[in-house]
């Protein structure tokens, strides 16, 4: 079951990139309804604060993990480009190594943020109303990360064979697990938030099983047997290089991301709720736009392993349309049904007005994050991992922070409405500067000086 791999070097790519990334933007779009769900299902079950207790976690969350997802970045641009080449035997090598990095931070990151959950959501300024949910929802999550981890990485390795199907399948499974242990936990036990958390921890370890079955069992181009699994030093270096940048990025957007939450949190528990929902609905769009830079990744740096430096350029022209659409179709449903759908995460009318204010703003401007994903992505795929970084923490991560110190405190800004305005302006100043990079790396581009097994990495 999904192990039919795409041709990601010929035919028609356009078609090609938007069936290959519509499992990658559905399987995102699970893994949101998880903590949809979540909230959800909390709002009208749980406690008065669980909702707030749970999106008063989510820029942490987020913070932490998109640093070791940037990692699964440099598994997925390293097998693409074995893929391109035909390169079996260094398949394999990079199968094993990402599989065991995965395990590595899984259990290194998810103990680090168990001892450290509490102290952070102090330093965030997190109310003393769900402080006590929001640690203990947070410490439960964390022993999951490993299991987080496992399924991302090999989700990325499969994907990068123009597998996108089987990964879908088996979050599928996983979040069916999550919706019934949500229900079971929070309706019958009475286990509120941390019932929710463990809910996530076991369904999360549904999905790593899965993908570990579907890399012996389900893949056609590498090999995979637990008993040869082992860390080679040469392919983890080559990951290493691609990934921590593509994930210091994740952490730079995130990491003001978790500026802004402060910044929230001394609006009001009712700001909280409707910014918290808000951002849910949000990320559906994101979700779609991200799944068309994920496939572009990949179809990038398989191209370029092949050689076909004019594939290139039509996988980003390709990727720029979709993202656009993307954004069109997924923000118009929002927006048409904007109240209906912030009620059900939240139920008193300030939360609801909070989250509407903040969807008016980002819904008609989230393409332009899109294609900053989009350009960034691209550049990784073609080797290019260290520039977008910096362009980012400039762009987004800087003026961000400058935003939050400067236009924040006057009285007309320090609002919901006001902080989020800062999304789409730095995302202009950041997609602006990665198509200048992109456009430059690209004609500088030529394949009769590189080497069929060499990757080149800043």
């Amino acid at each position: 079951m999904g192990n039919k791999n795409v041709d990601m070097t010929s035919g028609n790519l356009f078609k090609k990139i938007f069936l290959y990334s519509l499992p990658i933007v559905f399987s995102g779009i699970l893994q949101l309804l998880y903590y949809a769900f979540d909230l959800i299902i909390c709002g009208t079950f749980g406690s008065v604060h669980a909702t707030a207790a749970i999106s008063s976690t989510n820029s942490l969350i987020n913070l932490i993990v998109n640093l070791f997802l940037g990692l699964s970045v440099g598994a997925n641009v390293l097998m693409a480009r074995c893929y391109g080449q035909k390169n079996k035997e260094k398949a394999d090598r990079v199968a094993y190594t990402s599989m065991v990095f995965s395990l590595m931070v899984g259990v290194g990151i998810g103990i680090f943020g168990i001892l450290t959950s509490g102290f952070f959501l102090k330093l965030m300024g997190t109310t003393k109303e769900v402080i006590e949910l929001s640690t203990a929802y947070l410490r439960i999550y964390f022993v999951g990360l490993p299991f987080s981890m496992i399924y991302n990485f090999g989700a990325a390795i499969l994907r990068a064979t123009g597998n996108s199907r089987g990964p879908f399948y088996y979050l599928t499974i996983s979040g069916v697990c999550n919706i019934l242990l949500n229900l079971l936990f929070v309706i019958v036990f009475k286990l509120d938030v941390p019932g929710v958390a463990i809910a996530t921890v076991i369904s999360q370890g549904v999905s790593a099983l899965l993908i570990i079955i579907a890399l012996i069992f389900h893949n056609n181009f590498f090999e995979f047997k637990l008993k040869n699994i082992r860390l080679y030093k040469e392919e983890a270096l080559e990951i290493i290089k691609i990934g921590i940048p593509a994930g210091l990025q994740g952490v730079i957007f995130s990491f003001s991301n978790v500026l802004i939450q402060s910044s929230v949190n001394s609006l009001g528990t009712a700001v909280v709720g409707g910014n918290g929902a808000s951002s849910s609905l949000e990320g559906f769009i994101y979700t779609s736009m991200n799944g068309v830079a994920q496939a572009c990744a990949a179809f990038v740096s398989a191209n370029y392993g092949a050689g076909k430096k004019k594939n290139i350029k039509k996988v980003v022209l390709s990727g720029a349309v979709l993202v656009l659409l993307m954004n069109i179709i997924t923000g118009g449903i929002i927006l048409l049904l904007r109240r209906q759908l912030l009620g059900l995460y939240v139920t008193d009318e300030l939360s609801i007005e909070a989250g509407m204010s903040r969807l008016l703003i980002i819904v008609f401007t989230y393409f332009l994050c899109g294609y900053m994903d989009l350009f960034a992505n691209s550049l990784r795929g073609m080797g290019y991992s260290v520039t977008p970084m910096i362009i980012s923490l400039i762009g987004a991560c800087g003026f961000r922070i400058f935003w939050i110190y400067t236009f924040f405190p006057i009285k007309e800004l320090h609002n919901i409405s006001g902080l989020a305005i800062s999304y789409p302006i730095s995302w202009i100043l950041t997609a602006a500067f990665q198509f200048l990079l992109f456009m430059i790396l690209y004609r500088k581009l030529k394949f009769n000086d590189i080497k069929q097994d060499e990757i080149i990495l800043e």
